[in-house]
Order: C-alpha cells, then structure tokens, then sequence
C-alpha cells in the first residue's frame, strides 16, 4: 500500500514525522535509487527500495518508549556539531534507534520521552493539540499572599511573548526554601523556551526549571542521566492523549522536587545499570 514518504520513515522508526519530513527536504532519502525531496511523495515499503543516507530500510521495528531524567548540562540531540554534552550517552543500552520526543532546554531537566514510534510522537507533539506538560520553577524570595495571587492570576490569564500570547492551563504554589519559591506550571504547547518567558513575562524570572512529567508520564525514583521502560498502561495512556486538547485537570498530581545532586556538568552513565 502507498503511503506517504515521511509516514513511513516514521512507521520504520527511522525518526519523527516532522524530522523526516527535513530528511526528505535536505535530500538524505532515496526511493529506488533516486533522490526524492517533495514531500507529498508516495512509496510503497513492500515494493520500493527505500534508502535513507545509503541505509535500507525494512518493516517497522517494534515500537519502544523509555523516559529520560535528563540531565542539566547536556542538549536534547543524539550528536551535537559544537560538541557538547547529549542525551546518547544514556541511551546506548538501547538497541533500537530511538530519538527524544520533543526538546528540553540545555540548562533544564527532567522528564523527556525516548522511543522510535515516529507516529505517536509526532501526534503527541502537534502544535494543535499537545499534551500537558508539568514544570516547577525556582524564583529568587518568597511569593506570598497578594504577590502569589497577582503571579498566579497572570499565568493563568496569559501574557503577550514575541511569537503570540500565552499562558498556563494550570499553575499554583508548589513550595519553598528558606530564600526561594517553586511555582509549579502546566502548559499544553512547546514553543521554544516556553516556560522560562511566560515566567519572566509574569514578573517571576526562573532560576532553575524542571520538568516533572510530560503527558502524566514523571521521573520519580530516577536520578539524573537514568532511564525506565514504559509500562503498556502508560504508553496506552500517551495514545489517549494523542489528538485530544489539553484541560486543566480538576486536582494538581503530587509531584516531588528535583533530585539534588552534587557536581557540574551531567553526571556520567552508570555503568551496569539495566534499563
């Protein structure tokens, strides 16, 4: 059956929809031994040879999805041509070729979704619908009373950014240190640094930031640079969100702060720890 080009990379778990779609656009995808850039390029797997970089590919893997305690210190990529720190070097217990979905900043970390099921992920990562995605942010003092209600109103109201307004689904105090507040937010969209300058916007700069759960799926009991295999129930759970709008859920999850740790930089893979 043809389907289109970028539909079966992602089937193949070659990567997401939308990074095969740059794949074909960039010229790395061959369909009998030709180039093919359009994107409304139809093939079929059973009949067509279908190179990507030289690479044959076959019927879809089995789809697998992990979650990431991804580190500070580290960028959301497989390589990096500034040669920073990433995310592979946690993932190389994993044999299939799997890829983040989504993107979480340099200096934040937290819950990040691994798995080769291009489809789902692509589904859960459209702009139109998104799935929640929970944060606590760290801001310098101690928001209290008139303070954390004119905060909280404006997150939930929205604030005007640069690329259009927005706001919070949900947001409310989560707890404090003896000098500083975490606000915990929750946002149904991944535009880029998202969270960081809706907090600015709202007169409450973050200092740390970290994701707690994306679409319910959470790191407790992981350290930073650890990962866990998803149970069917959740990744059941991720594909009744997919193509569903976001509501604000009637009673905030108990979620922990960040694990501490001491150190710079991302903390090394341990070795012997299985996955």
């Amino acid at each position: 059956m043809q389907e289109r080009l970028q539909k079966i990379l992602a089937h193949a778990g070659i990567a997401s929809r939308r990074k095969a779609e740059t794949l074909i656009t960039e010229g790395h995808v061959e369909v009998n031994g030709k180039v093919v850039r359009e994107l409304g390029t139809k093939a079929d797997l059973a009949e067509d040879v279908i190179r990507v970089d030289g690479r044959q590919i076959a019927e879809e893997e089995e789809k697998v999805w992990y979650v990431l305690y991804k580190p500070a210190g580290c960028v959301t990529t497989m390589s990096d041509p500034q040669e920073r720190p990433t995310i592979a070097q946690y993932l190389k217990r994993i044999t299939e070729r799997v890829y983040p979905v989504g993107r979480l900043d340099y200096d934040v970390e937290g819950a990040l979704l691994i798995t080769n099921d291009g489809e789902l992920a692509h589904e859960l990562m459209h702009p139109k619908f998104g799935v929640k995605r929970t944060y606590l942010a760290k801001v310098g003092g101690h928001v209290l009373g008139p303070a954390a209600d004119k905060l909280i109103g404006r997150l939930l109201e929205g604030v005007r950014l640069e690329d259009g307004r927005a706001k919070a689904l949900e947001a409310s105090l989560h707890s404090k240190t003896p000098k500083n507040t975490w606000i915990r937010v929750v946002v149904a969209e991944g535009r880029q640094h998202l969270v960081k300058r809706l907090m600015e916007a709202a007169g409450a700069p973050v200092i740390k930031l970290f994701r707690a759960d994306y679409g319910g799926i959470d790191v407790q009991g992981l350290l930073p640079g650890e990962l866990r295999e998803l149970t069917r129930g959740e990744v059941d759970m991720l594909r009744a969100q997919a193509g569903k709008k976001a509501e604000a859920g009637e009673k905030p999850r108990n979620i922990s702060l960040p694990a501490r740790r001491h150190g710079h930089g991302p903390p090394k893979p341990k070795r012997g720890r299985k996955v």
